[in-house]
Formats: C-alpha cells, structure tokens, sequence
C-alpha cells in the first residue's frame, strides 16, 4: 500500500474508470494490536468486547491510540480501567482509508498523475490539482482540464490528516506515575451476532428424531477479533432501540403456531446471567470480520418424536377448493425423554432418509428462546396428501337482544396416503368480542381449547375421506 520513493512518502491510487482504488504493494499489514480479548455476543446485533493491552505511560498527560476497535463501536460506551491513571477525553477517529475518502481528502491539492502507454509500456507523469470527486475524478493539468479514466493512477504526496488505515480510539491519559502497567478496554459494538442453528434428523417409522445444534457467529464490524475467549448469552437484551423483538411465523397464518407447543419448567444445567442463559465456546476462536462461523453445542440422538398434522379455520373462513393441511413433527426439550437443554432461538431445518436412505430436506421451522422440558410442534411444510375443504353449510340471524347468529360449518378431510392419519382440526375465532359463543351440535365430541377455539382430532382413514359437522350459537 505505501511505496518510499525520491526521500518522501508517496501514496499511490490506481484510477480505474471513475473509481479511485489503492495500489497493493508486498509490504506486510501493520501488527494487530488488540490484546487478551473477550468478546460476549448477544442475540440482537449487540457484543461486548473486552481487551486488555500492556501500556507504557509517562508521568502526566499523555494520548493513548487504540488501534483495531470496533469499526461499529458505540464510542458512548467506552470504559478504560488502568492503575494510576484517570481519563481526561476520547475520541473515535472512523473515518478509514479508502481510495474514495483519499480522493476526498486530496480536492483543492496537488497530486501526480502517472499514464502508461499500452503499446510500450512507458510511464508518462503530470502534476495535477484535483478540482472535485463527484461521481468521478475531475483534475486541471496545466490549461486544461480532464476527468481521470481507465489506464490512470494518482501519487499522492502524503496521507491527509484525519484518515485512519484502521479504526482507532484516541484516550488522554493523566497518570500519577510513569511505567508499563496493563489497561482494560471495555466498549459495546453493533456488528456481531448470532444465533442457533439445528439439523434435525426424523426417522418416522421409529419415531426417533436426532438433532445436531450450530451456534452461527456473524460479524459485520467492520474488524476482526483475533484469539477471543467468547460467550454467548441466549436472549435479547434490551437496548434503546427496543431492537429485542421476535416475530415466527408459523402454522395456515402468519404469526399462528401449530397446536402443542407448552413452555418447559426445568432448570437447564447452564450457566445463567440474570435472565438469561450462557454458551461459552470451548476454545478461543478467531472472529473474521464479514465472516459467518458455525460451533456445534448441541448432538442428541434417538429422541422420542411424532408426526401429526394440524389445520386451524378461521372464523366464517371457507375455500372453494381443498387446501393442504400442515405437517407438523413434535418432540420435547425435556430432560427426561427429550433434547435435555435449553435451546436459543433460531431455526430447525428437518430432514428424512429417502428410500436410497439418502437425508432429504423436509422443511424449517423457527422456534423461540425455549426453556427445558418444553414441549414442541413445529410446522414443517404442508401434506400433499391430506386436505381440508370448509364450508359455511348454513348461516341464520336469530332475532332477540341480543341478536345472535346460527352458523353451521362443515369440514372434509381427504387422505390418499396408504395409513391413517389423524388431524388437528381448529374452529378459532369464536370469541371474537363476547365470550358467550356455544357449541350446539357436533358430529364427533370437541375440546374447548379456550374461549377462542374447538378442537377435533379427526381420524381420516388410508385413501379416504371424513366430515366434521359442527353448529355455533354467536353474536356475531
């Protein structure tokens, strides 16, 4: 990147089209200078980093640089630990060296224009003011003025004040005595992330299901953190922009889980903090930046799982043509006949042995944080085989005061797979505003699963089909 040429420095940019970019040379990049780090990285783009160098301070004030922060640190955050030694100011100096930001830095400047002659290959120099750096380099040579392009590069005399090769933090120091002392930086970054990650392997004769868990490490600093001893904490702090959120989608609506789901009461055997639960990887590792890292933390096998299917109508809803109902793989997070852990939030991604005995992709799913002894229903697609027709059969107003209605719904279910199956058929939005909604006939016997909704399981026998009949007393 830097060449010494004629006792100065000289900075090269080679033009190509309108965009400035610097010239590499073999000259090695400077030394990292982070120190012993620990980085702790929570769910919502947040991480704490922890840096501890060795300073030699004098007597007094003195500026301090920190080279290699966080390119997205959240300079507001920023504490320094150091014996003797009190913090008088900070600043974060970001804006970086690039060949744009160089180009910049240099209008109103004198700089070299170098042209090669692509038939003999000879350099040819000019010296140039840059005019402007709009979409495009504009430079007066002598009495004329031309628009860099292709085949061009600019020297530059020197680096322009403010412009960083790396993202640094300026500290004055006072200290009460001279000497080398270690100091601990402590800052909170945007940029780093992660989340959970499962294979899930389903053997549905055997009613087994092993899962592999992945911690998924993203970093988008915009700086790599070298050796860092790491923790992950499973859960969204809150933070100003309330960027804590978690929103699955799931089941026949947006937002709608499959029936079965139950929050676990157990204790996981982790380390918690606060609230939250913690997954310190085993090693130090390396976090590049623009890097994605996978590190397993979760191998099960054999554990008891079950394929089911669900549907859930809304009210009044009914289709012209059968729709497909859910697939639907339930499984617990218990200790006892299940994964035995906590599981972060993230995505499960099913698969099946083909007849080959090949693992095919079956679906995803996401699940939230998720407390051990939980029960889980997770969506994984929806039957091609299994179908549902509702209908709204009869519809009458009841004169009275209140007014009520009379509403009849039928449902066909339709199976053309070669075993029976038994659906999870949903009636919800019964309570839409009262909570005086009654059930006044049914073919087959319901489960109030809530003032909101019925529940059927429907047995559909192999290349058959069933109907569910059912009459609702409503004020609506």
């Amino acid at each position: 990147m830097f060449g010494i040429g004629r006792g100065r420095l000289a900075i090269t940019a080679l033009v190509l089209c309108t965009a400035p970019a610097l010239a590499q040379d073999a000259a090695p990049p400077p030394p990292n200078a982070q120190g012993d780090l620990a980085v702790t990285i929570y769910n919502n783009d947040l991480g704490l980093i922890q840096d501890k160098r060795e300073l030699t301070l004098p007597r007094g004030r003195t500026r301090q640089e920190f080279a290699d922060v966080s390119a997205a640190i959240r300079p507001e955050t920023v504490t320094l630990t150091a014996a003797n030694a009190s913090v008088v100011e900070q600043n974060f100096d970001y804006d970086l060296l690039a060949p744009e930001k160089l180009m910049d830095k240099a209008v109103g400047q004198t700089v070299t224009v170098i042209r090669t002659n692509p038939a003999t290959g000879a350099e040819t120099r000019e010296t140039a003011r840059v005019l402007a750096n709009n979409g495009g380099t504009i430079v007066q040579i002598g009495d004329r003025i031309e628009v860099l392009g292709s085949g061009q590069r600019v020297v530059f005399p020197s680096l322009p004040a403010g412009l960083r090769a790396r993202p640094t933090l300026s500290i004055t120091l006072d200290s009460d005595s001279a000497g080398s002392r270690p100091v601990t930086l402590n800052y909170l970054s945007r940029g780093l992330g992660w989340k959970a990650d499962y294979v899930a392997l389903f053997d549905s004769n055997a009613g087994k299901l092993d899962v592999q868990g992945w911690i998924t490490l993203t970093n988008t600093s915009g700086t790599t953190f070298n050796r860092a001893s790491t923790l992950l904490v499973a859960g969204a702090v809150g933070t100003e922009d309330n960027n804590n959120g978690y929103r699955p989608n799931y089941g026949n609506q947006p937002g709608v889980r499959p029936r079965g789901n139950r929050p676990g009461t157990e204790t996981a055997g982790r380390e918690q903090l606060g609230d939250f639960y913690v997954y310190p990887l085993a090693e130090r590792t390396t976090i590049a930046n623009a890097q994605t890292k996978q590190v397993s933390f979760l191998d099960v096998s054999a554990v008891p799982a079950a394929k089911g299917y669900f549907y859930r109508n809304p009210w009044l809803e009914k289709k012209d043509e059968a729709v497909s109902v859910d697939s639907v793989l339930k499984f617990s997070s218990s200790k006892s006949g299940g994964l035995g852990d906590a599981l972060p939030a993230g995505t499960v991604r099913v698969y099946m042995r083909d007849a080959r005995g090949s693992p095919q992709f079956i679906g995803e799913s996401a699940i939230p944080h998720t407390p051990m002894g939980s029960a889980l229903a997770l969506k994984t697609g929806e039957a091609f085989d299994v179908k549902i027709l509702p209908t709204v059969e009869k519809r009458e107003r009841i004169e009275g005061s209140p007014v009520r209605w009379r509403t009849t719904m039928s449902y066909r279910l339709t199976n053309a797979r070669g075993e029976l199956v038994t659906v999870e058929l949903a009636q919800a939005g019964l309570d839409w505003i009262w909570s005086d909604t009654r059930v006044l006939s049914e073919s087959q016997k319901s489960e109030r699963a809530g003032s909101d909704e019925v529940v059927w399981k429907v047995a559909v026998p192999a290349n058959g089909a069933t109907t569910v009949t059912a009459t609702f007393d409503t004020r609506y």
